[in-house]
């Protein structure tokens, strides 16, 4: 059994440790309304963007555009959105799972990283890394998006990349954040469809072909960048949102089961002492009794 001295030590090393968890969950919760809000009033603007790209793809025909069709290379791109600090509970090992345990080889994947805690994992596994914008994340502005997004469009368009996606964990509410790997090119109008309802009645509108002015490529060329930088700023902004909320939990986590371990140690030290105590009484009357 552990000496009242080493259950004392430990017992104060865990309340130290539950002070700073303490304080880390309330820093969280305060970071988590500002990015939730944010979040939540961004959401809108970018889910219209995503079911008009959708409508407009549906109702083009059999339009050929680079931006729809596979190109030759076999390299996939990856946007991995992650964090720069860790103590996030699953956060970040969530995402990088994704890629890792997913249908994708090792060599074909490159990864333009935003969050160090991601580049370093997937670094660490031999994964190529393209790009880090590891700052970003920090504070997330629009242009950073158009950047990352012009980076990965030039790449996709020099024949660099065959496929690009998105890692992200889309979030939900304060305690549920789902990691979430989307395919931004090419945009396909077969996948955009499923998440349909299939027994949905079809309407006149939605078998009417578009019309584009000007051409169609030249307006694709316009429209298909800003829905690739929407997506990428949506993502983003609902990282920030997942992040302090998982940091959040994790921290209330953590402060509650130090505040257990306190609990168990004092009984176990309140025990020592009681049996201290006792071992001294016996001691001093066993002393008296043999001077008697």
């Amino acid at each position: 059994m552990a000496s009242m001295r080493d259950i004392k030590r430990r017992k104060d090393s865990i309340q130290s440790t539950g002070q700073i968890t303490k304080a880390m969950k309330l820093v969280a919760t305060v970071k988590l309304q500002k990015a939730k809000s944010r979040a939540e009033e961004s959401k809108p603007y970018f889910n219209y963007m995503y079911d008009t790209v959708t409508s407009m793809l549906k109702k083009s025909g059999n339009i050929s555009h680079p931006y729809l069709q596979a190109g030759d290379s076999k390299k996939k791109g990856f946007i991995v959105i992650t964090s720069n600090r860790g103590l996030a509970g699953g956060y970040n090992s969530n995402l990088v799972k994704l890629i890792t345990k997913g249908d994708f080889k090792k060599e074909d994947c490159v990864i333009y990283a935003v969050g160090r805690k991601g580049r370093e994992t997937l670094e660490r596994l031999g994964y190529e890394i393209k790009a880090d914008y590891s700052e970003v994340i920090n504070e997330p502005l629009y242009k950073d998006a158009q950047e990352i997004g012009r980076t990965v469009l030039d790449a996709f368009t020099n024949n660099e990349l065959g496929e690009i996606y998105l890692v992200y964990t889309v979030f939900k509410n304060t305690v549920l954040q789902v990691p979430t790997c989307t395919k931004l090119l090419p945009v396909s109008k077969d996948e955009m469809g499923k998440e349909g309802n299939s027994n949905e009645k079809i309407s006149m509108d939605d078998l009417t072909l578009m019309n584009y002015e000007p051409e169609a490529e030249e307006a694709l060329n316009t429209i298909i960048p800003k829905y690739v930088n929407s997506l990428i700023y949506g993502a983003l902004v609902e990282s920030v949102a997942s992040e302090n909320g998982a940091r959040m939990q994790a921290m209330d986590s953590a402060t509650n089961n130090a505040e257990d371990m306190i609990s168990d140690l004092s009984l176990k030290y309140n025990r020592a002492r009681q049996g201290a105590i006792t071992q001294e009484l016996t001691e001093i009357i066993a002393g008296a009794s043999a001077i008697e």
